[in-house]
């Protein structure tokens, strides 16, 4: 409740609780509403506060699974301030101007990317000292118009997982194409704006640079624990798996060691075997064994003719 209490006195201060004017309000934000004032709608900060710690919870989630979050304010008193916030936790951000087709086109948008960053690469290695001052100047002031369109997302390899706008009705081009692309949704809805239109709504003054700056800030900081978590679990992963590595080394070890034991003890066997086998061959020799059988040969009939022994035994 603490927690809660100091939030809720930050974005009053922050004037995150002022609307529009009555005559612009959309009906679909009547839930929102707390009360009017001289003709302005007064947002109720309770559902600020719980469409804030459910815009977190969700971001947290998407960031610890590694996933992009893409950030898009292209109103003057938000650029600033969105794009800082984008680049303190690596993610792809447009601040400057939405291009038509930059989430549903994706592939030309990639490949204008890759001409910048060609440009680049032939700026660092020296080779537009071989071309004219007139053509180097051409290609300079071409990626300086393309980085800062698409400076934001030069690292961005494939379309985001989730998108966060600052004022939907203003971002409606952006909203259109990630509604169309089944990509989640956040953002920071004023008086004047319809809810139904993302997926998680944030009720929150979308004007004030003060207002801008504490919703962003409190979003950026549930991403930076998603992004932290995700480097703790990724730490304790390869240490377990060095872990495994290691006692598997081992067991193979033991294996090997027990195996040419068991392997020479039976080499040992075998010989011992055999030594045992010729010896007792030895008394089987011709001759003679030790069952008092006569030698081979032995008590043959005489061959010999006429005498009065022959063929008997001797």
């Amino acid at each position: 409740m603490e927690e809660n209490k100091s939030l809720h006195q930050q974005l009053l201060e922050a004037g995150v609780h002022f609307g529009h004017l009555k005559k612009k309000w959309n009906p679909k934000m009547l839930p929102y509403i707390f009360a009017e004032k001289n003709g302005i709608h007064i947002i109720d900060l309770n559902k600020t506060i719980e469409g804030l710690e459910e815009s977190a919870a969700a971001l947290k989630q998407i960031a610890k699974s590694g996933k992009k979050i893409m950030f898009v304010a292209t109103k003057k008193q938000a650029k600033e301030i969105v794009a800082e916030a984008a680049q303190k936790v690596g993610m792809p951000f447009v601040t400057d101007r939405w291009l038509g087709g930059m989430l549903t086109n994706f592939n030309t948008i990639r490949r204008s990317v890759k001409k910048m960053q060609t440009i680049d690469k032939m700026l660092a290695d020296g080779t537009m000292d071989s071309v004219t001052k007139k053509e180097r100047l051409t290609l300079t002031r071409s990626r300086d118009k393309m980085d800062k369109v698409l400076g934001g997302i030069s690292q961005m390899s494939r379309t985001p997982a989730a998108i966060f706008m600052v004022d939907i009705t203003h971002e409606h081009i952006a909203l259109a194409e990630a509604k169309r692309l089944g990509i989640t949704t956040f953002a920071m809805v004023d008086t004047n704006s319809d809810p139904s239109k993302v997926d998680f709504a944030v009720p929150a003054n979308d004007d004030a640079t003060k207002s801008i700056a504490i919703v962003t800030n409190y979003l950026v900081a549930a991403i930076l624990e998603g992004l932290d978590e995700r480097a703790q679990a990724k730490e304790a992963g390869e240490e377990d798996a060095a872990e495994e590595g290691n006692e598997d080394t081992l067991m193979n070890a033991d294996e090997d060691g027990g195996g040419n034991e068991s392997g020479e003890g039976r080499g040992r066997g075998e010989r011992g075997e055999g030594g045992g086998r010729g010896r007792s061959g030895g008394g089987r020799g011709p001759g003679g064994n030790n069952n008092g059988r006569p030698k081979q040969g032995a008590g043959r009939p005489s061959r010999g003719v006429g005498g009065p022994n022959a063929g008997r035994r001797i």
